[in-house]
């Protein structure tokens, strides 16, 4: 982030609960050299209530949000930051991801989400419409719609539908822009009881908010429970061939 073509003028690291050694000694150089960085330290809270934390200690109404493991294209936030510039009424924008191996660096397949406002609201009733690895938003549309959920797993998914309940401008670029390291342990915990769990979880909850109907619940809830009853590898394969591009 501190590379990109378009810089920051802070740059806030939300550290959930406590970190090794290394990571500590790392954080402490990169914060004395860097002036922009702010280190917001806290006990062991969740994805939600960290980026809820983050989001009120930040002081600009752009938001660019960065996942640690995650690599950021240089021109992210130029590009991003451009087009929210030229279409002011956008309050969320996301991008493609491109997901490779961590092991090898090998290119493994490019996760696209739709572009128009339209496209992503019917996408949003079965399937989250933003790559969360790329989003930027207003974080006066976030505060709008209650911020982040204590809720465990599919966070994401539930903010994205509630922006989308209370009025938010949504637009993906139709462009990589974010590198998502795909590891051997990544499809397990897609797959595992609590991922599932919470999955459907959250579908219950939008289809009884009104935003999507019963099948919309039903169909990828189903899918998502065979998924956690096939093998790991054709797991992988599905999400590799059917699910991505």
């Amino acid at each position: 982030m501190l590379g990109q073509t378009y810089g920051c003028d802070e740059l806030v690291v939300v550290c959930d609960g406590e970190l090794t050694a290394e990571l500590d000694e790392v954080l402490a150089l990169y914060c004395e050299r860097y002036p922009v960085i702010k280190a917001l330290r806290l006990p062991k809270t969740g994805t939600g209530g960290c980026a809820n934390a983050g989001l009120s200690i930040c002081r600009n109404e752009y938001i660019v949000k960065m996942d640690s493991d995650d690599i950021s294209l240089p021109e992210r936030c130029e590009l991003s930051l451009y087009y929210m510039a030229r279409h002011p009424s956008v309050d969320v924008l996301g991008a493609y991801i491109q997901e490779f191996d961590s092991r090898t660096g090998k290119d493994i397949a490019v996760k696209k989400t739709p572009s128009g406002s339209r496209a992503i609201r019917e996408y949003a009733r079965r399937r989250n419409p933003f790559n969360n690895q790329t989003l930027v938003y207003k974080r006066s549309a976030v505060e709008k719609a209650g911020g982040y959920s204590s809720i465990q797993r599919c966070e994401d998914y539930d903010l994205a539908v509630r922006l989308l309940m209370t009025g938010a401008v949504a637009r993906n670029i139709p462009r990589v822009l974010v590198r998502y390291r795909v590891t051997e342990g990544n499809y397990g915990r897609r797959r595992n009881w609590a991922n599932t769990r919470s999955f459907i979880a959250v579908r219950w909850r939008i289809f009884r908010s009104g935003f999507s109907s019963l099948s919309d619940f039903l169909v990828p809830s189903a899918l998502q429970l065979i998924l956690f009853i096939l093998p790991g590898r054709m797991t992988g394969t599905i999400y590799k061939k059917l699910l991505r591009k």
